[in-house]
Protein backbone atom coordinates (compact mmCIF):
# COMPACT_ATOMS: atom_id res chain seq x y z
CA UNK A 1 0.00 0.00 0.00
CA UNK A 2 2.53 2.22 0.94
CA UNK A 3 4.56 1.96 -2.43
CA UNK A 4 1.39 3.17 -4.43
CA UNK A 5 0.83 5.89 -2.23
CA UNK A 6 2.42 8.51 -4.28
CA UNK A 7 0.08 7.03 -7.38
CA UNK A 8 -2.92 7.81 -5.41
CA UNK A 9 -1.65 11.43 -4.18
CA UNK A 10 -1.11 11.80 -8.46
CA UNK A 11 -4.42 10.50 -9.48
CA UNK A 12 -6.08 12.78 -7.54
CA UNK A 13 -4.46 15.77 -8.10
CA UNK A 14 -5.25 14.88 -12.05
CA UNK A 15 -8.88 14.58 -11.17
CA UNK A 16 -9.12 17.97 -8.88
CA UNK A 17 -7.57 19.83 -12.00
CA UNK A 18 -10.15 18.37 -14.44
CA UNK A 19 -13.10 19.49 -12.36
CA UNK A 20 -11.70 22.30 -12.06
CA UNK A 21 -10.71 23.01 -16.18
CA UNK A 22 -14.02 21.76 -16.14
CA UNK A 23 -16.07 24.51 -14.11
CA UNK A 24 -14.04 27.29 -15.12
CA UNK A 25 -14.97 26.25 -19.00
CA UNK A 26 -18.60 26.11 -17.84
CA UNK A 27 -18.16 29.78 -16.22
CA UNK A 28 -17.12 31.14 -19.78
CA UNK A 29 -19.33 29.51 -21.38
CA UNK A 30 -21.96 31.34 -19.72
CA UNK A 31 -20.25 34.57 -19.77
CA UNK A 32 -20.22 34.37 -23.85
CA UNK A 33 -23.69 33.53 -23.59
CA UNK A 34 -24.48 36.03 -21.76
CA UNK A 35 -22.72 38.65 -23.79
CA UNK A 36 -23.88 37.38 -26.91
CA UNK A 37 -27.47 37.79 -25.58
CA UNK A 38 -26.78 40.89 -24.65
CA UNK A 39 -25.78 41.53 -28.41
CA UNK A 40 -28.59 40.65 -29.84
CA UNK A 41 -31.01 43.00 -27.99
CA UNK A 42 -31.54 45.86 -30.36
CA UNK A 43 -32.89 49.45 -30.53
CA UNK A 44 -34.53 51.13 -33.20
CA UNK A 45 -32.19 53.99 -34.63
CA UNK A 46 -33.15 56.53 -37.26
CA UNK A 47 -31.06 56.64 -40.42
CA UNK A 48 -31.09 58.30 -43.58
CA UNK A 49 -33.22 56.58 -46.43
CA UNK A 50 -30.51 57.84 -48.89
CA UNK A 51 -27.63 59.78 -50.10
CA UNK A 52 -28.60 63.28 -48.26
CA UNK A 53 -26.12 66.64 -48.98
CA UNK A 54 -25.37 69.01 -46.09
CA UNK A 55 -28.11 71.68 -45.42
CA UNK A 56 -31.12 69.78 -46.08
CA UNK A 57 -33.77 70.20 -44.42
CA UNK A 58 -35.36 66.62 -43.96
CA UNK A 59 -38.52 65.15 -44.71
CA UNK A 60 -40.21 62.03 -43.21
CA UNK A 61 -39.60 60.16 -46.59
CA UNK A 62 -35.89 60.85 -46.34
CA UNK A 63 -35.48 58.68 -42.92
CA UNK A 64 -36.41 55.66 -41.73
CA UNK A 65 -35.90 53.23 -38.59
CA UNK A 66 -33.74 50.09 -38.43
CA UNK A 67 -32.99 48.02 -35.37
CA UNK A 68 -29.48 48.48 -34.20
CA UNK A 69 -27.09 46.13 -31.67
CA UNK A 70 -27.31 47.80 -28.40
CA UNK A 71 -24.00 47.58 -27.71
CA UNK A 72 -22.22 49.89 -30.51
CA UNK A 73 -24.96 53.02 -30.73
CA UNK A 74 -23.29 55.88 -31.19
CA UNK A 75 -23.93 58.73 -29.03
CA UNK A 76 -26.99 61.19 -30.06
CA UNK A 77 -28.98 58.76 -31.91
CA UNK A 78 -32.93 59.06 -32.50
CA UNK A 79 -35.31 56.42 -31.99
CA UNK A 80 -38.19 57.88 -33.79
CA UNK A 81 -38.07 60.27 -36.97
CA UNK A 82 -41.11 62.65 -35.40
CA UNK A 83 -38.27 64.92 -33.94
CA UNK A 84 -36.46 64.99 -36.71
CA UNK A 85 -38.48 66.58 -39.30
CA UNK A 86 -37.68 69.96 -40.66
CA UNK A 87 -33.86 69.30 -38.77
CA UNK A 88 -31.44 70.57 -41.33
CA UNK A 89 -28.43 68.78 -41.91
CA UNK A 90 -24.99 70.03 -40.79
CA UNK A 91 -22.93 67.24 -42.47
CA UNK A 92 -23.65 64.84 -45.95
CA UNK A 93 -24.98 61.59 -44.97
CA UNK A 94 -24.78 58.62 -46.81
CA UNK A 95 -27.71 55.77 -47.22
CA UNK A 96 -28.12 53.83 -43.77
CA UNK A 97 -26.16 56.35 -41.38
CA UNK A 98 -27.39 56.87 -38.38
CA UNK A 99 -28.51 60.63 -37.85
CA UNK A 100 -27.24 61.84 -34.74
CA UNK A 101 -27.25 65.19 -32.97
CA UNK A 102 -23.80 66.13 -33.94
CA UNK A 103 -25.06 65.76 -37.66
CA UNK A 104 -27.58 68.33 -37.25
CA UNK A 105 -27.69 72.31 -37.25
CA UNK A 106 -28.86 73.79 -34.09
CA UNK A 107 -32.75 74.06 -33.01
CA UNK A 108 -34.31 77.37 -33.85
CA UNK A 109 -32.74 77.50 -37.44
CA UNK A 110 -35.00 79.38 -39.61
CA UNK A 111 -36.92 77.81 -42.45
CA UNK A 112 -34.16 77.87 -45.42
CA UNK A 113 -31.74 75.45 -45.26
CA UNK A 114 -28.92 77.99 -45.90
CA UNK A 115 -29.70 80.38 -43.45
CA UNK A 116 -30.12 77.35 -40.66
CA UNK A 117 -26.28 76.11 -40.79
CA UNK A 118 -25.25 80.10 -41.01
CA UNK A 119 -23.69 81.20 -37.23
CA UNK A 120 -25.43 83.66 -35.31
CA UNK A 121 -23.23 86.09 -35.77
CA UNK A 122 -22.34 85.50 -39.49
CA UNK A 123 -23.69 86.14 -42.88
CA UNK A 124 -23.74 84.03 -46.25
CA UNK A 125 -22.51 85.74 -49.32
CA UNK A 126 -22.22 84.70 -52.44
CA UNK A 127 -19.87 85.74 -54.82
CA UNK A 128 -19.13 84.55 -58.95
CA UNK A 129 -15.78 82.96 -60.14
CA UNK A 130 -14.18 81.30 -62.99
CA UNK A 131 -12.77 77.75 -63.50
CA UNK A 132 -9.21 79.25 -62.90
CA UNK A 133 -10.09 81.57 -59.93
CA UNK A 134 -12.46 78.97 -58.24
CA UNK A 135 -9.37 76.63 -58.60
CA UNK A 136 -10.74 74.34 -61.10
CA UNK A 137 -13.67 72.98 -59.39
CA UNK A 138 -11.76 71.31 -56.34
CA UNK A 139 -13.24 74.36 -54.06
CA UNK A 140 -15.92 71.93 -51.66
CA UNK A 141 -17.94 73.10 -48.93
CA UNK A 142 -16.88 73.03 -45.54
CA UNK A 143 -13.47 73.83 -47.44
CA UNK A 144 -11.26 76.64 -45.95
CA UNK A 145 -10.15 79.39 -48.51
CA UNK A 146 -8.57 83.16 -48.96
CA UNK A 147 -9.44 85.57 -50.85
CA UNK A 148 -7.18 87.92 -53.21
CA UNK A 149 -8.22 90.81 -55.41
CA UNK A 150 -6.28 92.15 -57.84
CA UNK A 151 -7.03 96.40 -58.81
CA UNK A 152 -5.58 97.23 -62.57
CA UNK A 153 -4.03 100.56 -61.25
CA UNK A 154 -7.10 102.90 -62.27
CA UNK A 155 -8.54 106.08 -60.06
CA UNK A 156 -6.84 106.33 -56.53
CA UNK A 157 -4.45 103.11 -57.47
CA UNK A 158 -1.47 104.42 -59.12
CA UNK A 159 -0.17 100.38 -60.13
CA UNK A 160 -1.77 97.44 -60.50
CA UNK A 161 -1.50 95.15 -57.28
CA UNK A 162 -2.73 91.92 -56.17
CA UNK A 163 -3.83 91.85 -52.17
CA UNK A 164 -5.18 89.32 -49.75
CA UNK A 165 -8.12 90.59 -48.05
CA UNK A 166 -10.01 87.76 -46.63
CA UNK A 167 -8.44 84.62 -44.50
CA UNK A 168 -9.44 81.56 -43.51
CA UNK A 169 -13.09 81.69 -44.85
CA UNK A 170 -15.41 78.71 -44.99
CA UNK A 171 -16.88 77.26 -47.82
CA UNK A 172 -21.06 76.99 -46.94
CA UNK A 173 -22.03 76.15 -50.51
CA UNK A 174 -21.25 75.58 -54.18
CA UNK A 175 -23.32 75.72 -57.29
CA UNK A 176 -23.15 76.28 -60.98
CA UNK A 177 -25.24 78.72 -63.10
CA UNK A 178 -25.72 78.91 -66.65
CA UNK A 179 -25.49 82.60 -67.60
CA UNK A 180 -25.42 84.18 -71.11
CA UNK A 181 -22.71 86.68 -71.93
CA UNK A 182 -22.84 89.41 -74.59
CA UNK A 183 -21.94 88.17 -78.19
CA UNK A 184 -22.28 84.72 -77.01
CA UNK A 185 -24.79 82.01 -78.45
CA UNK A 186 -25.34 79.49 -75.96
CA UNK A 187 -25.28 80.13 -72.22
CA UNK A 188 -21.70 79.29 -70.01
CA UNK A 189 -21.13 77.92 -66.41
CA UNK A 190 -20.32 79.99 -64.20
CA UNK A 191 -19.05 79.22 -60.21
CA UNK A 192 -21.14 80.44 -57.39
CA UNK A 193 -19.26 80.12 -53.75
CA UNK A 194 -21.06 80.97 -50.51
CA UNK A 195 -18.61 82.26 -47.87
CA UNK A 196 -19.60 82.50 -44.56
CA UNK A 197 -18.57 85.89 -43.60
CA UNK A 198 -18.95 88.67 -40.51
CA UNK A 199 -20.54 91.72 -41.32
CA UNK A 200 -17.14 93.47 -41.89
CA UNK A 201 -15.55 91.09 -43.91
CA UNK A 202 -18.60 90.83 -45.98
CA UNK A 203 -18.04 94.96 -46.86
CA UNK A 204 -14.73 94.23 -48.01
CA UNK A 205 -15.53 91.10 -50.49
CA UNK A 206 -18.39 93.14 -51.97
CA UNK A 207 -15.91 96.16 -52.53
CA UNK A 208 -13.09 93.85 -54.04
CA UNK A 209 -15.82 92.06 -56.24
CA UNK A 210 -16.74 95.69 -57.89
CA UNK A 211 -13.71 96.67 -57.89
CA UNK A 212 -11.18 94.46 -59.01
CA UNK A 213 -11.08 91.02 -60.13
CA UNK A 214 -11.32 87.79 -57.31
CA UNK A 215 -9.28 84.94 -56.81
CA UNK A 216 -9.66 82.17 -54.53
CA UNK A 217 -7.06 80.39 -52.44
CA UNK A 218 -7.26 77.23 -50.75
CA UNK A 219 -5.63 76.58 -47.73
CA UNK A 220 -5.12 73.53 -45.31
CA UNK A 221 -8.07 73.76 -42.60
CA UNK A 222 -4.86 72.61 -40.48
CA UNK A 223 -3.60 76.02 -40.36
CA UNK A 224 -5.26 78.89 -38.80
CA UNK A 225 -2.23 81.21 -38.25
CA UNK A 226 -3.27 84.86 -40.14
CA UNK A 227 -0.57 85.26 -43.14
CA UNK A 228 0.39 89.32 -42.83
CA UNK A 229 1.47 90.43 -46.91
CA UNK A 230 1.83 93.76 -48.01
CA UNK A 231 0.60 92.83 -51.34
CA UNK A 232 2.24 92.28 -54.92
CA UNK A 233 2.96 95.41 -57.34
CA UNK A 234 4.07 95.51 -60.31
CA UNK A 235 7.87 96.19 -59.85
CA UNK A 236 8.13 93.33 -57.13
CA UNK A 237 6.44 90.81 -59.67
CA UNK A 238 9.22 92.37 -61.96
CA UNK A 239 11.86 91.87 -59.54
CA UNK A 240 11.22 88.19 -58.78
CA UNK A 241 14.17 86.05 -59.27
CA UNK A 242 16.48 88.72 -60.73
CA UNK A 243 20.35 88.20 -60.45
CA UNK A 244 22.39 89.93 -57.48
CA UNK A 245 25.31 92.67 -59.23
CA UNK A 246 28.16 91.77 -59.34
CA UNK A 247 31.19 94.40 -58.92
CA UNK A 248 32.28 95.90 -62.28
CA UNK A 249 28.84 95.92 -63.77
CA UNK A 250 27.71 98.55 -65.51
CA UNK A 251 24.02 100.06 -65.80
CA UNK A 252 22.07 97.53 -68.18
CA UNK A 253 20.84 100.50 -70.40
CA UNK A 254 24.48 101.70 -70.84
CA UNK A 255 25.91 98.27 -71.54
CA UNK A 256 23.53 97.18 -74.24
CA UNK A 257 24.09 100.54 -75.77
CA UNK A 258 27.83 99.73 -75.96
CA UNK A 259 26.92 96.23 -77.74
CA UNK A 260 24.69 97.99 -80.24
CA UNK A 261 26.81 100.68 -81.52
CA UNK A 262 28.53 100.31 -84.19
CA UNK A 263 32.36 100.06 -84.37
CA UNK A 264 34.15 103.47 -86.13
CA UNK A 265 37.08 102.74 -88.20
CA UNK A 266 39.64 105.12 -88.17
CA UNK A 267 42.24 106.61 -90.79
CA UNK A 268 45.50 108.06 -90.52
CA UNK A 269 47.47 110.01 -93.35
CA UNK A 270 50.52 111.81 -92.98
CA UNK A 271 50.63 115.18 -94.84
CA UNK A 272 54.30 116.67 -95.90
CA UNK A 273 54.95 120.62 -96.30
CA UNK A 274 58.02 120.71 -97.47
CA UNK A 275 59.98 120.48 -93.94
CA UNK A 276 56.50 120.02 -91.98
CA UNK A 277 55.01 116.70 -91.31
CA UNK A 278 51.84 116.25 -89.80
CA UNK A 279 49.14 113.62 -89.34
CA UNK A 280 45.84 113.88 -89.73
CA UNK A 281 42.66 111.22 -88.81
CA UNK A 282 39.52 111.02 -90.14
Amino acid sequence: MQKYRHLIFLGAAVIMALVTSLLIYTWLQKQAKVEKIADLQTQSVVVAAGDLPWGTALKKEMMKTVPLPRGSLPAGYFSSDETLIGRVLDSDLKANEPILESKLAPVGGVGGSMAAIVGPEKRAMAVKVDEVSGIAGFIRPKDRVDVLVTLSGEGEISTPITKTVLQDIPVLATVIEWERKEKEEKPVPIKVITLELSPEEGEKLALAAVQGRLQMALRNPINKEPALTRGATLNQLLASYHPAKKAGDMPRGKAEARKLSPVREVFKIELIKGSNVSTVSF
